[in-house]
């Protein structure tokens, strides 16, 4: 089953290099924790699912790069051909010469309609070297205009046009001092959007990727370089396959497997990473919670405590909401890895500061106006608003 990537915007394609390099890296690093055979079912598996044939012994990656300028995905381009070990397709990029302007009324309304075509097209290409189609992993941003206005735009599309296939958006959360003035307003649009036309949200918080740059890795000046490269490191040890009792490596439904326990309107909105928000009294309640554990000693790890019932709603069992995944193949040379991917209440706290901050600005009417010269009106934001309170509202009483 094959993943068909889609990286939009500048972030969107930083990224989506970042994840690709460290998929091809861990698949074909040299472990001894399994058997030569499982290894091979391994690569063989990660090959399948991100990578199309190879070209003169180059494997190409199941992916279609948009951006409204030409710098980043040229530079992208530039940096997977040359490590000589993957690369993009020759015509797997779309690019203009005008960007977004950090509007996504512009990314939405005038670059989504004006492209739609051409990129869908491209989507379509790329699907079409699949033997089996599992779904579509979008990577964009939140805060700025084409990752997030396109990002939305192209979202829609692809369930329009692929509704019985997954589709998979990871999103980057801005800084909360950031330096896009209207990116509150970029971000409610783009989650009420998103919530509409995808069926997951893997969001990672730039703040707390930054603290495991500053204090976990010590590094003095984090960059986005290095947040790239933390971010890809947990994406893959997530996306990569698990052993099976049975001998073999296989992949689930979907492209993260996860059988989301859910209830309206909860669909779609799984947080990946373990959070520090507490909700009254001193519990992160979950919908559901997945461990991935991979390298030495995976047997024996004790992992009773998210068994217990407190951390679920109450009208889930934890046998019902908690799943783990196993394998002694070690994930890019760490002898041992744990990923935690939680649908839980995590998100409130984030997503009520920037719905509080969009209203403040709308209420003032600020900046309003360079959103309806471009067809956004104030019944658009209104409707962002309120669903996106409704989403706050039935988290909070779970």
């Amino acid at each position: 089953m094959s993943i068909v990537t889609v990286q939009l915007g500048q972030c969107g394609n930083q990224i989506g290099f970042e994840v690709f390099d460290t998929l091809f890296s861990d698949s074909y690093c040299s472990q001894g924790l399994c058997s030569k055979k499982e290894n091979e079912a391994y690569q063989a598996s990660c090959k399948e699912r991100f990578f199309s044939e190879e070209e003169n012994g180059v494997l190409v990656a199941r992916a279609v790069l948009v951006d409204m300028e030409p710098k980043v995905i040229n530079q992208t381009l530039s940096k997977a051909a040359r490590s000589g070990r993957w690369k993009y397709g020759q015509h797997a990029c779309f690019c203009q010469r005008q960007g977004s302007g950090n509007n996504w009324a512009y990314g939405y309304s005038v670059h989504g309609p004006r492209h739609e075509e051409s990129i869908m097209n491209l989507i379509q290409k790329e699907v079409e070297k699949c033997d089996s189609l599992s779904g579509f992993f979008i990577i964009m941003s939140m805060a700025g205009g084409t990752g997030s206005g396109l990002g939305a735009f192209v979202t829609r599309d692809l369930q329009d046009q692929y509704p019985n296939s997954f589709k998979m958006n990871q999103v980057i959360w801005p800084y909360g001092t950031g330096e896009v003035i209207v990116q509150n307003y970029n971000s409610i649009l783009t989650l009420s959007h998103l919530y509409q036309s995808s069926d997951a949200l893997l969001v990672h918080e730039n703040d707390a990727v930054h603290k495991i740059c500053a204090k976990l890795m010590g590094l003095r000046q984090v960059s986005f370089s290095n947040l790239n490269h933390v971010l890809a490191h947990q994406l893959g040890s997530v996306f990569q396959p698990t052993y099976s009792a049975g001998g073999s490596f296989h992949y689930r439904r979907n492209p993260l497997g996860i059988n989301w326990q859910v209830r309206p309107p909860l669909s779609g909105l799984p947080a990946l990473g373990k959070t520090s928000f507490n909700k009254e009294p001193h519990f992160n309640t979950s919908i559901a919670n997945l461990v991935i554990l991979r390298g030495k000693d995976v047997q024996s790890a004790d992992l009773g405590g998210f068994k217990d019932p407190a951390l679920y709603t109450s009208w889930l069992q934890p046998e019902n909401a908690f799943n783990v995944w196993k394998t002694q193949r070690a994930f890019n040379k760490y002898e041992k890895s744990a990923a935690l991917v939680s649908n839980s209440q995590s998100l409130v706290k984030p997503l009520d500061t920037i719905v509080g901050k969009a209203w403040n600005m709308f209420a003032s009417k600020a900046y309003i106006h360079q959103y309806t010269k471009f067809g956004i009106e104030e019944e658009d934001f209104l409707d962002s608003f309120t669903l996106l309170e409704q989403v706050i509202a039935s988290y909070r009483n779970l």
